[in-house]
C-alpha cells in the first residue's frame, strides 16, 4: 500500500482522492494496525525466509509473511477486508475489535483491551468523517458556486462508494457578466485538466457550456462514460444546495479578510496614484544600491504589480563601472544596464514578430521609485532622458531616524498619513528593496567573492589595509580622517595617507 499524489493507468487500484494529505497517512497507518500488511519490496514466494523479518513485525505492524508466519490464503483474507474499509465498509471491523477487547478485558489482559480500544476509537473516527449522503454507490463530485459581484467561491465535494470522502473550496475572480454556467465551465475544464481521478458522475450546480463536449473530454480522461448531471428534486437537488450554502458561508467569511487584503495591495496603490496625480499603476519597480564597510557596491531591483511583490521578476546587478562608494554613479549604473537590456530584448522580439511584453525587462514599469530623496530622483531622471523614456519617477525619503517620510516627486516631498496603507506599501517596498541588495552583498561577501574597498587605493598593499583598519576601527572613521590623522596610522606615510584622503574626497 502506497501514498500516491498522480493515478496511472496501470494495474493498481486507487482509492480517493482525499482532500488531507494527513488524512491518507492516518488512514494509511490505521491500516497497517489493523491489517498487517506488508511494506518491503521482497518477491514472494521467491524470497522467503532469505532474511530477518523487519521492525514492522516486531512492532506488531507486519505478518510477516515473507518468513512465512502466515498463510497465503489468510493474508489474502487480510488484503480484502483492508480494501473493504478503504471503500468505507467498517461495521464487519468495529464488531470485531469490539468483541476483542471485551474478550481481553474479560481475560483481565488489560494492555491488550486498550490497545483494541484506541483501535476501535481510530476506526470511528474515520467512519464520523464518512458520512453516507447517498443510497447509490458511485463515485460523484458535487460542485456549486456562491458569488459576491466579481468574487466567486466554488465548494466541490467528494464523494467516493456514497460516503462523503471530503471537500475542498476554490477563489475565482470571474467578469461581472460572466453568468453561473459559464463560470462552472470555466472550473471544471481548469480543476479536471489537473486532477488525475474523475469520477463516475459530477452533479453541477447549473448546467456547463460545451456540455457534450466536455462529457466526452472527462469520458476520455477517466476511460469510462462519465455523467453530467444537473439534479432538479429530491436528495440530489438538496446536496447541491448544500455545496451552495457551503460556498456562501465561505464567502461570507472570506469577504472581510479579501477587502483588507485589497486594501493593503490594489487600493493601496490607488492611493500613491492619488498622491501622485497619476493613473494606471500596475507595475512599479524599486532600486537600491548596497555598500556595506566599504566592499563593492551591489544593486536591488524589486518589483510590484497590483500592490503584490513579483519575485521572479526581481534582479541583482553587481556593479561593474564604478569604483570606489559611489552611490549615484552605481546607481546610474544599474538603470542603464536595467533598460538597455529591457531596449534590446524588446528589439530582438520584435524582428522574431513577438510584439507582447514578456519577461521581466521587456516589461518596462509605470512607476519607478528610488531609495532616496532628490539626488537619485535626478539620476533616475537623466538615465530616462538618455534613453528617451517617459516614466514617472519618485523617491522614497527618510527621516533623520531611517524611517520613511514621504514621497519626492516633480521637485515637492509629498507627505504622507503614516496611518494609510499607501504609506505602509510604500515602507514594504522600500525594506524589500533593501533587504535584497544586502542579501546580495552578504551572499558575495561570504563567498570571498567582494574585496576591501582600500584595496583599490594606489599605494595601499594588504600591511596598509589592516594597519588603517585596526588603527581606525571602520571604513568610516577612514572617510572622515584628514590627511594628517591618516598618516599617524602604523606604516604610513605622507604620500600614502594623501592617496587615501585623495581617494574618498
Amino acid at each position: 500500500m502506497l501514498f500516491s499524489r498522480e493515478m496511472k493507468k496501470d494495474k493498481n487500484r486507487y482509492f480517493g482522492p482525499y482532500t488531507s494529505a494527513g488524512a491518507v497517512k492516518d488512514t494509511i497507518d490505521l491500516i497497517h494496525k489493523l491489517y498487517k500488511l506488508r511494506t518491503c519490496s521482497r518477491v514472494l514466494p521467491r524470497d522467503t525466509g532469505k532474511e530477518r523479518p523487519c521492525l514492522n513485525y516486531h512492532i506488531h505492524q507486519c505478518s510477516a509473511p515473507c518468513q512465512g508466519y502466515i498463510s497465503k490464503e489468510e493474508y489474502g483474507k487480510n488484503v480484502g477486508e483492508a480494501l473493504e474499509f478503504l471503500n468505507g465498509k467498517y461495521d464487519a471491523v468495529l464488531k470485531s475489535l469490539e468483541e476483542k477487547m471485551t474478550s481481553f478485558s474479560d481475560a483481565m489482559d488489560f494492555e491488550k483491551a486498550i490497545e483494541y480500544r484506541d483501535l476501535l476509537e481510530s476506526v470511528r473516527k474515520v467512519a464520523q468523517k464518512q458520512k453516507i449522503t447517498s443510497s447509490g454507490m458511485e463515485d460523484r463530485d458535487i460542485i456549486a458556486m456562491s458569488r459576491d459581484m466579481e468574487d466567486v467561491v466554488v465548494q466541490v465535494f467528494f464523494v467516493r462508494e456514497g460516503k462523503l470522502i471530503g471537500r475542498e473550496h476554490f477563489h475565482l475572480r470571474a467578469e461581472l457578466e460572466e453568468d453561473k454556467s459559464q463560470i462552472l465551465t470555466s472550473f471544471v475544464k481548469q480543476f479536471y485538466s489537473g486532477t488525475p481521478f474523475i469520477p463516475r458522475e459530477l452533479w453541477t450546480q447549473a448546467e456547463l457550456n460545451e456540455e457534450e463536449v466536455i462529457g466526452q473530454w472527462l469520458s476520455a480522461k477517466r476511460g469510462q462514460k462519465v455523467r453530467l448531471v444537473v439534479p432538479k428534486k429530491g436528495d440530489k437537488e438538496r446536496l447541491v444546495e448544500l455545496a451552495e450554502r457551503n460556498a456562501s458561508l465561505v464567502l461570507m467569511q472570506d469577504r472581510e479578510r479579501i477587502k483588507r487584503e485589497e486594501m493593503r495591495t490594489t487600493g493601496a496603490v490607488k492611493q500613491i496614484e492619488e498622491l501622485l496625480g497619476l493613473s494606471g499603476i500596475v507595475r512599479m519597480e524599486a532600486f537600491d544600491i548596497s555598500n556595506i564597510s566599504g566592499f563593492d557596491s551591489v544593486g536591488s531591483m524589486v518589483v510590484y504589480e497590483n500592490g503584490r511583490p513579483k519575485r521572479n521578476d526581481y534582479r541583482k546587478f553587481r556593479i561593474k563601472w564604478v569604483k570606489g562608494p559611489n552611490d549615484y554613479a552605481s546607481m546610474r549604473e544599474v538603470l542603464l544596464r536595467r533598460f538597455n537590456h529591457g531596449m534590446e530584448e524588446a528589439k530582438v522580439l520584435r524582428e522574431k514578430g513577438v510584439e507582447e511584453e514578456c519577461g521581466s525587462f521587456t516589461r518596462f514599469p509605470d512607476l519607478i521609485m528610488m531609495d532616496g530623496g532628490r539626488g537619485q530622483v535626478n539620476i533616475a531622471l537623466e538615465v530616462l532622458e538618455e534613453l528617451k523614456l517617459n516614466i514617472p519617477v519618485c523617491g522614497m525619503v527618510k527621516d533623520d531616524s531611517h524611517r520613511t517620510r514621504g514621497l519626492y516627486y516633480q521637485n515637492v516631498e509629498i507627505p504622507i498619513d503614516r496611518h494609510s496603507e499607501g504609506f505602509r506599501l510604500i515602507t514594504r517596498i522600500q525594506d524589500e528593496a533593501h533587504r535584497f541588495a544586502i542579501e546580495y552583498h552578504r551572499s558575495l561577501r561570504s563567498k570571498g567573492q567582494v574585496k576591501s574597498i582600500l584595496d583599490d587605493i594606489e599605494g595601499i598593499g594588504d600591511t596598509r589595509r589592516k594597519a588603517l583598519m585596526k588603527h581606525f576601527k571602520s571604513i568610516e572613521a577612514i572617510k572622515e580622517a584628514d590627511a594628517e590623522e591618516l598618516k599617524k596610522a602604523p606604516g604610513m606615510n605622507a604620500r600614502a595617507a594623501e592617496s587615501v584622503y585623495r581617494f574618498f574626497h
